[in-house]
């Protein structure tokens, strides 16, 4: 609970009995006196008052009058792809090999007078893994370790940061920090480095936590999605999921399917084409996660200027039966979740020496479609052609999330203009004070 938001609202308000209502609050987290618990909200709303009107550029905050969950950022579907749009607008071109732009799974640039590129990435924990901290670990390791292969590259070293809420246990930052670990062994790739604080400090309380792994790459040969060219044939590996298959499993009481998400046959694939040689052959590669296959379709699409067509009877193959299964037992479109498989993009003529290699580790491969010159994304479904884009989230795979929905709401136009205004007045703010910066 956010205390300090809770005291605002309340200063907002001009509510009368914000101490009382706010004491009561915490006492019903923390295990504490009532004297003690008046105390703290006290103090708490003296702070709330003294930051609850500020001016200055650095100190008031850029509002768009739209809320994350309104807009379904995090939601990885057309809300979420749009946002990231506006912060890649933000960020502007970097002179990276890859950035923000490109939509990507990792950031890239060139090694100075080295002829190599480096990759890095972060990965957040799912949200709904906070009760779980090895299972959260284990599955964000592997996330961030993806997105450093899937560019081609070798990943060198892990790095993490984990923010626990004041009454978190701290067994759960070491447990965290064992799933990662955890992965680290499988793998061969260190974790080095990491931060752990409270979420908020002392002005949030009870038992949430989160975080993130970043991660750190080098190779020679980039497989950036902007690579992806007409004519180039699709690959996708099995996949079993990750913190999403693992969620859904779990808020649906169906806990044994969260063990079909433990393994690395994603790194183990991406090793064996590193190793092949191969990786110099492909156009683009990434994985499948939040979003499923129609966020990777829209977002490689758009980054490559190309429309990409899949077979929906071959993806359905790689899928693990037992996570299918549970997936259509509970009505969750399987197109619209992680699957944590690996897409691949390249020419024909070098697909079946790629599904060779990837067969040799035990691992499940198939050609699931084809890119054609266009734009947009089509499946094929029982012989019938049809589109194939993202809803405005992902599927929907909790309960809380089926009552939240999949549709756009109808004032989304009316969002996008409050997001394009706020994003300019960020860009505006950020000008500003570069000028006054260098300015002295």
């Amino acid at each position: 609970m956010d205390i300090e938001g809770y005291a605002k609202r309340g200063l907002r308000n001009r509510d009368p009995d914000l101490e009382e209502k706010l004491a009561s609050r915490i006492m019903e987290v923390k295990k504490t006196t009532r004297e003690h618990a008046h105390s703290l909200a006290r103090a708490t709303i003296v702070e709330a008052e003294a930051t609850l009107s500020v001016s200055g550029d650095v100190l008031e905050p850029t509002l768009s009058g739209v809320t994350m969950g309104e807009f379904g950022v995090g939601s990885r579907g057309s809300g979420d792809f749009y946002t990231h749009e506006k912060i890649a607008e933000i960020i502007g071109r970097t002179g990276a090999v890859v950035d923000t732009t490109h939509l990507d799974d990792s950031g890239v640039v060139k090694a100075s007078g080295a002829g190599e590129y480096i990759i890095l990435t972060v990965d957040g924990i799912h949200s709904r893994l906070s009760d779980f901290p090895f299972l959260a670990g284990f599955h964000v390791a592997r996330a961030a370790l993806r997105d450093v292969y899937v560019m081609g590259a070798r990943p060198l070293a892990m790095l993490s940061d984990i923010h626990v809420a004041d009454d978190g246990d701290v067994g759960k930052v070491l447990d965290h920090i064992a799933g990662i670990t955890a992965v680290a062994e499988l793998s061969g790739i260190p974790l080095i480095t990491g931060s752990t604080l409270r979420i908020g400090g002392d002005m949030v309380i009870g038992e949430r936590m989160t975080g993130g792994v970043g991660a750190v790459g080098v190779t020679s040969d980039l497989t950036a999605r902007g690579q992806t060219r007409a004519g180039d044939v699709i690959l996708m590996t099995e996949g079993a999921g990750g913190g999403t298959i693992s969620t859904a499993a779990l808020y649906y009481g169906m806990h044994d399917v969260v063990n079909e998400t433990i393994n690395i046959k994603f790194l183990e694939a991406c090793e064996k084409l590193l190793d092949s040689g191969l990786v110099k052959h492909i156009h683009a590669m990434t994985d499948v996660t939040n979003g499923g296959i129609r966020g990777d379709a829209k977002e490689i699409s758009r980054t490559a200027g190309v429309r990409l067509v899949f077979r929906e009877s071959e993806m359905r193959k790689l899928v693990n039966p037992v996570v299918l299964g549970m997936l259509e037992s509970l009505g969750i479109d399987y197109l619209g979740v992680s699957l944590d498989a690996l897409l691949i993009i390249a020419p024909g003529k070098v697909a079946d020496s790629i599904m060779e290699t990837i067969r040799s580790a035990g691992i499940g491969i198939a050609i699931i479609g084809k890119v054609e010159e266009g734009s947009g994304a089509m499946i094929e479904i029982d012989g019938e052609l049809k589109d194939f884009t993202p809803r405005f989230r992902e599927s929907a795979y909790t309960p809380i999330k089926k009552m939240i929905g999949e549709e756009e709401p109808r004032n989304f136009a009316e969002m996008q203009e409050a997001i394009d205004r706020a994003s300019l007045a960020a860009i505006d703010k950020k000008r500003r004070v570069i000028e006054k910066i260098r300015k002295g």
